[in-house]
Formats: structure tokens, sequence, C-alpha cells
């Protein structure tokens, strides 16, 4: 995801008066610049560092939702829709069975060992950003069980 892209965006839900898309998107493009400035890179937003902050705000996001209270429908609904909003703009993660074969073909000499710490260790820094960890430790777990 391309950080002017969301700057377009921002602009367009502004002039569609859409209050609460421009505030989820602009919530995620001071949170892209605050990393950017804090790794040192201001200038130049790489496209892996907005795909890295919108999944963290998009974990967030879930977390809000799901702790929400039940009675708390205002807040709920509200939370919902920045959540919709940020899904967006996510880059797309991996499904079970691509993650099953990527690990078949690169990583079957870890895969042998059995050791789900070691397999773990050696096929995050591959994936990060690419697939859900819990997906990833389920794969994982099934195929150290097989």
């Amino acid at each position: 995801m391309l950080f002017e892209t969301l700057q377009k965006d921002m602009i367009t839900a502004m002039k569609a008066k859409d209050k609460q898309r421009k505030e989820a998107i602009s919530s995620l493009i001071s949170s892209i610049k605050k990393v950017a400035i804090d790794e040192g890179c201001r200038d130049d937003i790489k496209e892996e560092l907005v795909d890295r902050v919108i999944l963290k705000e998009l974990k967030t996001a879930k977390e809000q939702v799901d702790t929400c209270p039940a009675d708390r429908t205002d807040l709920k609904e509200e939370y919902t829709i920045r959540y919709d909003v940020i899904k967006e703009y996510a880059p797309a993660m991996m499904s079970p069975e691509e993650i099953k074969a990527l690990l078949v073909e690169k990583f079957s000499e870890v895969l042998a060992t059995k050791n789900k710490g070691q397999i773990m260790k050696a096929v995050m820094g591959e994936l990060k950003g690419k697939a859900d960890g819990k997906v990833i430790n389920q794969v994982v777990a099934e195929l150290c069980e097989a």
C-alpha cells in the first residue's frame, strides 16, 4: 500500500463528508508518519513500513471490536467501521494452504526436526507481514504432528 494512496483516499473522504472513514484513514496516516519519523525515514516512506503499520493498526482495531462491551452499541459500531476501513488497506494474507505449500517447499529440512520452536523461528522471518502468526502456528503444529 502506497502512502500517497492513503492521502488521496483521505481527501476523497473529506470531500464526501464521510467523517468516520476520514478519521480512520487519518489515524493510519499519523501512525505511519510517527513510525517513519522514529525510524528516521520521514521523507522516504517505504511500502513495507506502510504495510507493517497497517497490520498493527488492524490488529488494534480488531481488539477494540472484540473487547467492546455489548451494551455499548454506539462504540461497537464506530470500532467496526474503523476496522472495516483499515482492512481495505491491509495487504492480502496467505491462506493456510499457501503457507503449508511454502513450508514444505522451502523449509523441508527444518520441518524434518519436528521442533516447533525451531521451525517457527526459521519461518517467521520469511512470512512476517505476509501471513497471520496464529495461522502459521496452526500450520506448523499440524506439520509437526504428521
